[in-house]
């Protein structure tokens, strides 16, 4: 439980500092793809990187939580909300460069591309963006609903690539280190792995480097249509994170195909519920309870560990829950 007068204190020196872009008592959950949950004490829309270090100062002089916001596509905000403060760079890091695409010696198929995405980008937009202008291999990232930071930090990925297969470097600024400034770690220093990577979580990807190459826009743009009907007819819409749990086997053994094994497609609890069209999907009723997805989840773990021994890891980020870091991507539990 954050202490009420260094909260007040935060809020009172934040707006201080950085005036309009601080809103107090902000709703979260239209930030998220689960729409629901409570509101943030206060909500930090940067404009720049000096904004970002206003707030890390403010952070460590006070010791209240802070909390990154990107799409909020893995994120569960609890129904008492988050008593800190919650901050988006997507304000000043939401473009895509593109430089040079109309140069006619990189007009022949195949040749690399260096595209540079800020980290508040949507992943769907930069996949449309680069086929657009005849740039493969970031196709895959429209069925994502995601930001560019987020997808870095969880390794993203899906219709057989992920941000490890395209990321060059990535700018970071570390709120613990706001000193520093920003700074750039190549793709192997970034410990990326199935889902995961090593990034600390003070550490807030402002933007990332993709290595993409020339091709055909048709072909691009053809390939992003069938993914978009693919997920349409295989993944529910409707207020959910996507899938909930990693897969423990990659390739081998499903999270989904677990779930749907012990039964618990349709289980539902309070105004949340498994998917009847994908088991590893929960949703949330329309004006549902954050307490009710996590309690599915749980219940959810609970039931396949017990009857298959695979004890299911999470995606979704937890906020405002007891005993939970909002700054980490700890798992439900």
């Amino acid at each position: 439980m954050t202490d009420p007068g260094a909260l007040a204190h935060a809020v009172s020196a934040l707006v201080d500092r950085l005036g309009s872009a601080v809103r107090t008592d902000h709703p979260l959950a239209p930030m998220t793809t689960y729409r629901v949950g409570g509101r943030a004490a206060a909500f930090v829309e940067a404009r720049s990187v000096d904004d970002l270090v206003a707030v890390a100062e403010v952070r460590a002089a006070t010791g209240v939580a802070t909390l990154m916001v990107g799409r909020g596509s893995n994120m569960l905000v609890a129904d008492g909300g988050f008593d800190g403060i919650a901050v988006s760079v997507a304000g000043f890091a939401a473009g895509v460069e593109l430089p040079g695409t109309d140069d006619p010696a990189r007009a022949r198929h195949g040749a690399p591309f260096r595209v540079v995405a800020g980290g508040g980008a949507a992943l769907p937009v930069v996949a449309r963006q680069t086929a657009a202008r005849g740039l493969r291999g970031f196709e895959w990232a429209v069925g994502v609903p995601g930001s560019i930071g987020g997808a870095v930090r969880m390794n993203a990925g899906g219709h057989g690539s992920d941000m490890a297969a395209c990321v060059i470097d990535v700018g970071v600024f570390d709120m613990d280190d706001p000193g520093r400034g920003p700074f750039r770690l190549a793709v192997d220093e970034l410990g990326l792995r199935f889902r995961a990577s090593s990034l600390a979580p003070s550490q807030v990807v402002v933007d990332a480097a993709l290595s993409l190459c020339t091709g055909d826009r048709s072909a691009a743009e053809a390939e992003i249509s069938e993914i978009v009907r693919w997920r349409r007819e295989h993944q529910p819409g409707g207020q959910n994170c996507g899938s909930v749990f990693v897969n423990p086997v990659p390739g081998e053994v499903t999270s989904g195909g677990l779930i749907d094994g012990v039964g618990l497609r349709g289980f539902r609890i309070g105004t949340a519920f498994v998917s009847e069209k994908h088991a590893n999907f929960i949703q949330a009723d329309e004006g549902g309870r954050a307490a009710d997805v996590r309690a599915v989840i749980d219940a959810v773990r609970d039931r396949v560990a017990a009857e298959t021994g695979y004890v299911l890891r999470s995606e979704v980020r937890l906020v405002g829950f007891d005993g939970v870091d909002p700054m980490s991507f700890e798992e439900a539990s």
